[in-house]
C-alpha cells in the first residue's frame, strides 16, 4: 500500500515514519527547502526521542522518502493524508483551515483513480464535508471518500502511542475507505489495538473533547492545588487518592503552571467556539481556558513573591522553557508569559532548556541564556522550575545554593523533596504543598 502524508510538521512526520515502520510505501510531501534537506539526509527538524533513528532506518529500506513533488506523490497513493497545520486563528480563536482547503486545491488535479483522503489535522466538526464540497467542484468526475482520522500522539512519546495507541479512531461513512483504512491499521489491530470507526462529525468531535477533557483535569487539579495550600493539605497525596479511583484515573493530575502546547490552548479555543455557533455552549470549558490563562499569570507572582515582593534589579534564573518535557516545542509554553512578566517587572532572566533554545530564543528576547542548569544560579535571587525535564531532578542543591545569591527555589512542578531543598539552605516552595 502506498501512502502520501502531506506536510512534514510534527504529525505528519511522525505519522509517516510510523506507517513505513510497518511496511507500507510513505511518501511525505513538504514545500518548505529547508526542512526537505534535513529530511532528506535523514535529519528530523523537530526534537522528539528516537524519531531520527526510526526515519533512517525506513528510509534505508525504501519505504519512506520526502519530496515537494505533489502531483508525483498523489498519483497510485491509496491514501492521502492531509496533515497541514491548523493553528488558531487570530481574532475569533477558530482553527484556521485554510492550509488544509489549500492541499486540497492542490491534490485535485492530480487524483486519478478513486482515492481516500484523510485529515490527520485536528479539525473542527463539519470539516470533512466541506472538504468533500470543495473537492466535488473541482473534480466532479472523481470517485473519492473523505475520512477523518485524528491523532492522539503526546509530544515526547508520540512513536510509543502511535505504535501502541489506545485506539484508531476513523470517520467515515465509506464502505470502500473503511475497508482501505482498516487494511491500513491491521498491523496495530493484529497487536491488539482496538480501531473504531465512527461518523466523520463524532470523530472530529471526539479529538476535541478529548483534550478539552484533559485540559480541565489539568485545570482543575492546579485549583485543589491552591486550596490545599490554604488548607495545609499536600495535592500530592490528594492527587494519588483520587487517582486511585478507576472513575477518574491518575494520568493529567500533576499540578503546575498550566497547559500549553500544540494542542491543548487552540483544541480549547476552538470547541469553545463550536459550542457557541451551535447554540450549545461549553461553559465548563470556557472556564478552563480563563483558569488556565490566569494561572500562568499567577504564578509569575510566585516568582516575584520569593524575592520579597519587587523583582526590581533581581536575578531570577528559570529552569525549562518549552511546554512539556522531552520536545522543543515552545508553542503556548506557560514561559511565554511568565518569563516576559518577569523581565517586565525589572528582573533579569537567566535561563536554560536541554533542548528549547533554538526555538524559544526569538520569543524570548532579553533573557541571558545559559549553558547549564547549574548556570542560571549564577548571582540569582531565585531559581524557579517550569519544565520538568528529568535532568534537573538529580540537580547538586547544595551546589545551586552556593552560587546563588539569594536562596528561594520556586518549584512549580514538584520536582524536588522540599526537606532536601531546605536542608541544602534553600527557601522551598512548591505547588500545592
Amino acid at each position: 500500500m502506498k501512502i502520501c502524508m502531506i506536510g512534514a510538521g510534527y504529525v505528519g512526520l511522525v505519522s509517516a515514519a510510523c506507517f513505513s515502520e510497518f511496511g507500507w510505501q510513505v511518501t511525505c510531501v513538504d514545500k518548505d527547502p529547508k526542512r526537505l534537506d534535513e529530511l532528506e539526509a535523514g535529519r528530523s527538524p523537530i526534537y522528539e526521542p528516537g524519531l531520527d533513528d526510526l526515519m533512517q532506518r525506513n528510509m534505508q529500506a525504501g519505504r519512506l522518502q520526502f519530496t515537494a513533488d505533489l502531483a508525483g506523490a498523489v498519483q497510485d497513493a491509496a491514501v492521502v493524508f492531509l496533515a497541514v497545520g491548523t493553528p488558531m486563528r487570530r481574532g475569533d480563536g477558530y482553527a484556521d483551515l485554510s492550509h488544509v482547503f489549500a492541499a486540497v486545491e492542490e491534490i485535485a488535479p492530480h487524483l486519478e483513480s478513486f482515492a481516500v483522503i484523510t485529515t490527520k489535522s485536528t479539525v473542527p466538526v463539519g470539516t470533512s464535508r466541506e472538504i468533500e464540497a470543495r473537492l466535488r467542484q473541482l473534480r466532479p468526475d472523481l470517485d473519492f471518500a473523505i475520512c477523518s482520522n485524528p491523532e492522539f500522539l503526546r509530544e515526547g512519546s508520540a512513536i510509543q502511542d502511535f505504535t501502541h495507541p489506545d485506539r484508531v479512531l476513523v470517520g467515515t461513512d465509506s464502505d470502500a475507505a473503511r475497508e482501505v483504512l482498516d487494511r491500513l491499521y491491521r498491523p496495530l489491530a493484529l497487536r491488539g489495538s482496538p480501531v473504531m470507526f465512527v461518523s466523520r462529525e463524532s470523530a472530529e468531535l471526539a479529538k476535541y473533547a478529548a483534550n478539552a477533557f484533559l485540559a480541565l483535569k489539568i485545570s482543575f487539579i492546579n485549583e485543589v492545588a491552591d486550596l490545599c495550600e490554604e488548607v495545609g493539605a499536600d495535592v500530592q497525596q490528594v492527587a494519588a487518592a483520587i487517582g486511585k479511583d478507576r472513575r477518574i484515573g491518575d494520568k493529567f493530575l500533576h499540578p503546575g503552571p498550566g497547559y500549553g502546547g500544540s494542542c491543548f490552548p487552540k483544541d480549547v479555543s476552538a470547541l469553545i467556539r463550536t459550542g457557541r455557533e451551535n447554540k450549545a455552549p461549553l461553559s465548563i470549558i470556557e472556564q478552563v481556558e480563563r483558569v488556565n490563562h490566569e494561572r500562568k499569570i499567577a504564578m509569575s507572582g510566585r516568582i516575584e513573591e520569593s524575592v520579597g515582593g519587587s523583582l526590581r534589579g533581581k536575578t531570577v534564573g528559570i529552569l525549562g522553557v518549552t511546554f512539556k518535557p522531552n520536545t522543543d516545542d515552545m508553542r503556548d509554553a506557560p514561559s511565554l508569559v511568565i518569563v516576559p512578566m518577569l523581565l517586565e517587572r525589572g528582573a533579569q532572566v537567566r535561563v536554560f532548556d536541554p533542548q528549547g533554545r533554538k526555538q524559544a530564543e526569538p520569543m524570548l528576547p532579553g533573557v541571558v541564556w545559559c549553558q547549564s542548569a547549574l548556570d542560571v544560579a549564577d548571582g540569582a535571587d531565585a531559581v524557579s522550575v517550569l519544565t520538568e525535564w528529568n535532568e534537573f531532578r538529580a540537580l547538586d542543591l547544595k551546589e545551586l545554593r552556593r552560587r546563588m545569591k539569594g536562596n528561594a527555589l520556586v518549584d512549580l512542578r514538584n520536582i524536588f523533596v522540599g526537606k532536601a531543598a531546605e536542608e541544602a539552605g534553600l527557601a522551598y516552595r512548591g505547588v500545592g504543598r
